[in-house]
């Protein structure tokens, strides 16, 4: 086995463990057992849990910040791109809903860490800004800060995730497959919320 896939494997398995038992939960063990390998071997390649989170998060972090910036750079209306950007943040976040909870975690604990992250992520700020006043300037859209709009996405994106336990439990009778649902659903309705609000009327 290489050392290539003997790391992936490793972070595979952290990824279900971490998902199943959250981070305080996870346990080296548990992660080694069920990467099939021996503790040993998992600590020559992760010295640590906080380290082996921190792979995983960079890993999943990463699909979120480029996707963002790839599908605000190509041609095309920005209200076309709201759905795209609230579809794949979902999904990506639907198969790690360990993120919500790191981000949030990570923010309070490390920020400054947290920002060099997000920096060398490709985040585009003045980027997006002009995007957005282009279609402000074409009339399309009701002026918005990027600070505002992306924040609002996010946040509508991600609260229902880390708010799981709660949300389930009050409107959902703690049933999984009509949360599960509901968080598809969710899809559609982020889209069309935020959509409403940019448009001019």
């Amino acid at each position: 086995m290489t050392s290539e896939s003997t790391e992936k494997k490793i972070l595979n398995a952290a990824r279900d463990v971490f998902i199943r038992k959250g981070m305080d939960g996870a346990r080296m063990q548990e992660i080694a057992d069920e990467a099939g390998i021996n503790k040993s071997l998992l600590h020559y390649y992760f010295r640590s849990k906080q380290k082996l989170f921190e792979a995983i998060f960079r890993d999943a972090f990463g699909l979120l910040i480029p996707e963002l910036m790839k599908i605000f750079k190509e041609e095309g209306p920005l209200l076309n791109k709201i759905d795209r950007v609230v579809d794949r943040y979902i999904t990506v976040i639907g198969d790690n809903p360990f993120l919500p909870q790191f981000l949030i975690g990570e923010i309070n604990r490390e920020p400054d860490k947290f920002v060099k992250i997000l920096q060398s992520s490709g985040i585009d700020p003045e980027f997006l800004q002009r995007k957005i006043d282009e279609e402000v300037e074409a009339g399309n859209i009701n002026p918005i800060r990027a600070a505002d709009l992306i924040p609002n996405m996010i946040g509508m994106v991600i609260m229902p995730f880390a708010g799981r336990p709660l949300f389930q439990t009050i409107f959902f009778k703690s049933n999984n497959e009509e949360y599960d649902a509901y968080l598809d659903e969710r899809r559609r309705t982020i889209s069309a919320f935020i959509k409403q609000a940019l448009v001019k009327k």
